[in-house]
């Protein structure tokens, strides 16, 4: 049987986790925390108060008017307004230093793309039943359990770009771009990441006929017809940080090492400069496997280097799900991340309000008790 020694530290452990999950708030005007040194000052003057007090009260002849001079309650009843009016003095105080904290809030974004390899290698067999079915069918899922204001749009690479579905907040229509994947040679997840930035921002000076894709370079008609690609390009905006553009963000899976086209690298450095963060997911287990078609084989292998070096340039996320349930966790994760994110945000509203109600209370129990106010 362990002894209580070897199991402190396993417990101390699990309370300093603890308090290092608890949010710390800092401080726009941290100047204003030296008012809080007024709170000791004020105690000792209550202290005061109450000694002086009582010495007043031996002062008169009769015992009676005595013990009606200190209250016929309970001593501690006439501490506790007096506490509370403290405390709501304090947090009023730490309000007006405008605390500010790292808080779970609705996600702002609106627009999700998903860029899905749609390449051969989706044909392996090491993720049941194969990659390109698991990625159908937790994709779908993905979609259900996002928030229904959020559009979502499919864009499918293989070795070109298409846009299977333009952002829309119809899931019929997604789950039918979804379902219409063809398999197809080559691996250019450069150009899907490129598209995906395109369909965001058109006529954004991202030019995609260039690159083989979109209504021109595609090999069949695309949805991105319906843009107008037409119009006069805009200049490309400045460059802003990393993953501040909070309206919009791209989820890219793939399974295999690019191939073609458009470095991954320099796509994502268009997207870090938009601010669009790039979550990347890597389908396949490390190992890698073997597929074989029309007489050829090859060994496919996930680019997890890559991957995670894009993620990171965006300020987001790599994943990796080397099975149907792993994929399905890396949905779920993504999901919950998406419709709810954490931001630092100003809190002196919540000090303010527990300051006014600490007074509330204070100035009520004074009333209920005493007929007085505090």
């Amino acid at each position: 049987m362990p002894t209580p020694e070897l199991n402190a530290p396993h417990w101390l452990d699990r309370w300093t986790t603890f308090w290092s999950a608890v949010p710390v708030p800092d401080f726009l005007w941290p100047q204003m925390l030296w008012l809080l040194l007024a709170l000791p000052l004020l105690v000792l003057f209550y202290v005061w108060m109450q000694g002086r007090r009582r010495k007043l009260a031996v002062r008169y002849a009769s015992l009676s008017l005595v013990r009606e001079a200190m209250g016929s309650g309970p001593g501690w009843r006439r501490h506790l307004p007096p506490l509370l009016l403290l405390l709501a003095l304090a947090a009023m105080l730490l309000a007006a230093a405008r605390p500010v904290a790292v808080i779970a809030l609705p996600s702002q974004q609106q627009t999700i793309i998903l860029a899905i390899d749609v390449s051969a290698s989706m044909r392996a067999t090491d993720v049941k039943p194969n990659r390109l079915v698991a990625a159908q069918d937790s994709a779908k899922s993905f979609i259900a359990q996002l928030p229904r204001h959020v559009r979502v749009g499919v864009v499918a690479f293989a070795g070109s770009a298409q846009v299977a579905q333009l952002p829309t907040q119809s899931r019929d229509d997604l789950m039918a771009a979804i379902d219409s994947f063809q398999l197809q040679r080559g691996t250019a997840t450069g150009n899907g990441l490129m598209l995906s930035l395109a369909t965001l921002f058109p006529n954004s000076g991202i030019d995609i006929a260039s690159l083989g894709m979109g209504p021109r370079g595609g090999p069949r008609p695309s949805p991105l017809d319906s843009l107008d690609t037409d119009a006069p390009a805009k200049k490309p905006p400045p460059p802003v940080a990393p993953g501040s553009y909070t309206s919009a963000a791209i989820v890219m899976l793939t399974d295999g090492q690019r191939t073609t086209g458009v470095d991954p690298m320099d796509a994502a450095q268009i997207a870090a400069d938009r601010g669009v963060r790039v979550y990347t997911v890597g389908v396949g287990t490390r190992e890698g496997d073997t597929i074989g078609f029309e007489g050829w084989s090859m060994r496919v292998r996930l680019d997890e280097d890559t991957l995670k070096a894009v993620a990171a340039k965006t300020n987001a996320e790599y994943f990796f799900a080397g099975s149907a349930p792993d994929l399905k966790q890396v949905y779920d994760t993504l999901s919950s991340r998406l419709a709810v994110e954490k931001r630092e945000t100003e809190v002196s509203a919540l000090f303010a309000l527990v300051g006014a109600a600490f007074a509330l209370l204070a100035a009520t129990l004074s009333m209920w008790w005493f007929h007085r106010v505090a």
